[in-house]
């Protein structure tokens, strides 16, 4: 039977990290005299000692750091647990989730979505990775109620709004055998060793699909955690690197050859996806505003006379 409850946890895990129970009691609001007893029992309950009393302080023994361990995990889980039920509480107006695929969270988002937060600083976003495909079944269900996808043939039940214009490129050392080709079919590249996004990106995913369409095995020689790495490691010489071009444009100090990718799917605009029969709450309208006004706060000429689907 467990006879401690999350404030005790609390309590054990601040006066831990503090090294000191009169500050961890701080932390948590609890008086000292208070925050002893509540330890004592603790230890008492789990029948082993936590913590070592020393004149300036406080150590964890053995036991303690693995209930620290733990005492922080669980913790940890019941925060995101309550993160993830924002949406459908009472206060669910100062939050909206948001799922994109990798090529949007990567290159776009962050500045995009800082700008938005600065002008709506009681707003919390939940913002997750997901494959397009994964995305829109997820709008069209109603589990979400903004998406954002790279343009495809996607669920019917979905609106698209643009976001991004961008593209999928092949990056080569520059003394790579390839470089200076100006474009490539994926099947002349496959068999080269790839560096690529970690497993579980959604561009992983899509990566891996394409070469499986072609029944040829990808040969992944690095996987990491970012564009930006991808892009570092294959200016090493390390493999060679599927990556959006808006990405790599900008990696001028490295020692990188861009070649356009010669198929249909390589043309990877990123748009907006909302459900078709629903009407968007207040913030997600107004996220939805700010994203399609960034998008034609930087259209080219080439963008002029692009619908709203």
């Amino acid at each position: 039977m467990m006879n401690y409850n999350l404030i005790d946890l609390r309590l054990f895990v601040a006066v831990a990290e503090q090294k000191n129970l009169t500050k961890g009691a701080e932390i948590v609001f609890l008086a000292p005299s208070s925050a002893s007893h509540r330890i004592k029992q603790l230890e008492s309950h789990l029948e082993t000692q936590l913590l070592v009393r020393e004149p300036r302080g406080v150590s964890l023994t053995k036991a303690g750091e693995i209930v620290l361990r733990h005492a922080k995990r669980a913790l940890a889980t019941l925060e995101q647990m309550q993160s993830e039920l924002y949406p459908f509480t009472d206060s669910m107006q100062t939050h909206v989730k948001l799922w994109a695929n990798t090529n949007a969270i990567h290159t776009y988002l962050p500045d995009d979505l800082g700008r938005f937060l600065e002008l709506h600083s009681h707003v919390k976003l939940i913002l997750e990775e997901h494959g397009s495909e994964e995305i829109a079944e997820a709008v069209a269900k109603g589990d979400i109620e903004i998406g954002i996808v790279a343009e495809q043939d996607l669920n019917s039940e979905v609106i698209l709004y643009p976001y991004k214009r961008d593209r999928l490129v092949l990056v080569v050392q520059s003394k790579h055998v390839l470089a200076g080709s100006a474009s490539i079919k994926f099947i002349q590249v496959v068999d080269f060793p790839f560096v690529i996004l970690n497993e579980g990106s959604a561009i992983h995913t899509f990566t891996m699909n394409k070469a499986a369409v072609i029944n040829k095995p990808l040969n992944i020689r690095a996987q990491v955690k970012s564009f930006d790495a991808v892009c570092r490691m294959v200016s090493s010489n390390v493999g060679v690197a599927m990556v959006p071009y808006d990405s790599v444009c900008q990696l001028n100090e490295l020692d990188l050859s861009i070649i356009e990718i010669d198929e249909t799917w390589s043309k990877r605009d990123l748009m907006i996806c909302i459900n078709k029969h629903k009407e968007l709450g207040s913030l997600a309208t107004q996220l939805l505003n700010h994203l399609t006004n960034r998008y034609f706060e930087q259209k080219t000429p080439e963008t002029d006379g692009m619908l709203l689907i």
